[in-house]
């Protein structure tokens, strides 16, 4: 059944099929869990990169028919839930912000599926991979197409269980294991959130399909909403990475590299994001929730930069830089920007993939190396990965014209035009910041020289499987940004998102000179960035090991990224064990102590009971005759008045 409201009169086209766009991955799921490991080989990896890339097709046409003027459409797979007038479907959502998230999950995906097949091609556990791997996108299409909030936590829940299965992949080794375990347990903090939002939205609009809760936002109370909206941001820190549930995402490196770049360019850390700006009406409405959203962006954006400053392996820098640019999104949510967190992780998605996937390249081409200092000098033996990267870390770095300028800059704009001056300085020291590690990495990595001879000796171009991705990522790091957000707040982009994510009254317009005071600004704290990341390493002034030398406990502090897993194991982990082991004990000593103790009454008094079954008959007579006397004298005593009634 399909639901239109169109402003032209269109025909449904590919969004008929729109279920098929997640089908794909879960076949491809279930053929390579049944036969791949047997039958199928290798073969697994083309056939989940080929269902998600037909997806990706699938995808493209669900983007036109939204495009050509279907403002929202419902897609009812069937009925979940009816009892009495609560009824829930499966149903998808298809509106623009969907579709949009519906294209960088599939395109991006795509991408990152072909390079995995090159890889991981000397795996053991290629089959496996590409199973969990399928069944990773299926639920993250699952969350985005969903038309109610219970449907997107199943969505939800998917793909933090295929966190864990991935980022523990390698499970032999005990890093990844204790990896997979924190990332499970990080996120079931934040989905307590989400549940406890979800059940507050169905006690006081009596519905948890969107468009409905969104049209009775105006029957609930100041209080309600901000208990719901501040719920559900706690879920959104959890999957997205945000301070204090932050912590996962740089230890998910210890899996396989391109499970690092699905996880934070397409699909699990952009849940949070999407989930707040699916949410707007509420958050707008709730008031103070915005501004909690925006504090913790902004915080998380600067906190996690300083510590990717002093970062050497190579995907712990770009995993605290995704952290960091997800808080840059929140920042614009809370600021009222919805349209511009949306562009930002569009563009992110495709140049932080990038970054991901040529760090792979780089550690696939010296033997699993991912320790900068042995690095250097590999652009001369890696020129394909070196060139894209290079875009990419522009990008980042929100050169213009590449696509992170026009994103970022919009975000920070969007910070100063809505009076948040503070948060706009946040923003543009976190934008230094930014620009100083991923210059620092990229010549510790492809600049100077060699600093291991033997490991840049045997260091070699990744085969053609793997730099395609990283060339057609490179176009789009470097041409999306213009493509759809050119002009600033009058792109394409904004035209498009605007109908399904904007609230009126809360857009923020400022004038072109204003626009392009604000842009001169976030370019020119990139090239601050650059210049100091340039002189440090690659003049030498001042020289890095002075600086670290002079920054004594500051260094220390930040390369021990300011001891917050030593809080959270030692403190918080510490009081978790203590209470539960009050529990255990409790549990031990008096509920076991309440049940034993009736089972040993009961055993004492079975022992005392089980001694007058002798099976002598001369027994069972003797006590027949005295219970006999014993009645009759009580008889006989009773009858002569000697025992009172």
């Amino acid at each position: 059944m399909i639901e239109s409201v169109a402003s032209a009169q269109v025909v449904a086209g590919f969004i008929q099929l729109v279920w098929v766009i997640p089908g794909l991955p879960l076949a491809a799921f279930l053929i390579n869990g049944l036969f791949g490991r047997r039958w199928l080989g290798h073969l697994t990896g083309w056939i989940a990169t080929g269902a998600v890339g037909l997806s990706a097709l699938l995808a493209i046409g669900v983007f036109v028919d939204v495009l050509r003027g279907v403002e929202r459409s419902t897609v009812v797979l069937y009925r979940w839930i009816g009892v009495g007038e609560f009824k829930i479907d499966v149903a998808a959502f298809i509106d623009p912000l969907s579709s949009v998230m519906l294209l960088v999950v599939t395109v991006v995906g795509t991408l990152i599926f072909v390079f995995a097949n090159g890889y991981m091609a000397h795996d053991q556990g290629f089959p496996r991979f590409f199973t969990w791997f399928s069944l990773f996108v299926f639920a993250m299409l699952i969350l985005v197409m969903a038309d109610n909030y219970l449907l997107m936590f199943v969505g939800w829940e998917g793909v933090g269980l295929c966190s864990y299965l991935l980022i523990g992949y390698w499970f032999q080794n005990t890093a990844p294991q204790k990896a997979a375990n924190k990332a499970f347990w990080m996120n079931r903090i934040g989905d307590w959130g989400y549940t406890i939002g979800m059940i507050t939205i169905f006690l006081v609009f009596g519905s948890l399909q969107f468009t409905e809760v969104f049209e009775k936002v105006g029957i609930a109370t100041q209080a309600n909403l901000t208990l719901i909206c501040l719920a559900l941001f706690v879920g959104a820190t959890g999957k997205s990475a945000q301070l204090p549930l932050y912590s996962w995402l740089p230890d998910a490196m210890e899996g396989p590299t391109p499970v690092s770049a699905l996880i934070h360019a397409a699909t699990m850390v952009t849940a949070g994001v999407y989930l707040v700006a699916r949410s707007t009406p509420l958050f707008v409405a709730a008031g103070p929730a915005l501004q909690v959203v925006a504090v913790i962006g902004a915080l998380t954006a600067i906190f996690a930069a300083t510590i990717a400053l002093v970062q050497f392996d190579i995907k712990r820098v770009m995993a605290y830089s995704t952290v960091s640019q997800l808080g840059y999104m929140f920042l614009a949510l809370g600021v009222g920007a919805p349209v511009a967190a949306i562009f930002h992780l569009a563009t992110h998605a495709f140049f932080k993939a990038l970054l991901f996937l040529g760090s792979g390249s780089v550690i696939h081409a010296t033997g699993n190396e991912q320790d900068m200092r042995k690095m250097g000098g590999l652009r001369r033996k890696m020129p394909v990965t070196y060139w894209t990267m290079l875009i990419a870390g522009g990008a980042l770095a929100a050169l213009p014209p590449l696509a992170g300028f026009w994103s970022k800059d919009e975000i920070v704009g969007a910070a100063f035009v809505s009076g948040q001056t503070v948060l706009w300085a946040v923003g543009i020291i976190t934008a230094v910041l930014t620009a100083f590690y991923v210059t620092r990495a990229m010549w510790l990595t492809f600049h100077g020289e060699p600093r291991d001879h033997h490991l840049y000796d045997h260091a070699h171009e990744s085969p053609t499987v793997m730099t395609l991705p990283l060339i057609l990522l490179a176009v789009g790091s470097a041409t999306l940004g213009i493509l759809i957000g050119f002009p600033p707040d009058q792109g394409f982009i904004h035209s498009f998102l605007r109908p399904a994510v904007e609230v009126e009254g809360v857009e923020h317009t400022a004038e072109i000179g204003t626009i392009l005071a604000l842009a001169a600004v976030s370019v020119a704290a990139g090239l601050l960035g650059i210049a100091v990341g340039f002189l440090m390493y690659a003049r030498h002034r001042p020289d890095p090991a002075a600086v670290t030398r002079a920054a004594g406990p500051l260094y220390t502090l930040l390369v021990n990224k300011y001891f917050v897993d030593e809080l959270y194991d030692n403190r918080i982990l510490g009081l978790g064990r203590a209470f539960f082991g009050v529990l255990w004990a409790f549990d031990v000593h008096v509920i076991d102590g309440i049940a034993n103790g009736i089972g040993r009454l009961a055993s004492i008094g079975g022992g005392g009971a089980r001694r007058l079954q002798t099976g002598v008959v001369g027994n069972y007579a003797l006590t027949v005759v005295v219970g006999l006397f014993v009645v009759l004298v009580a008889y006989g005593g009773y009858a002569a008045g000697i025992f009172k009634r």
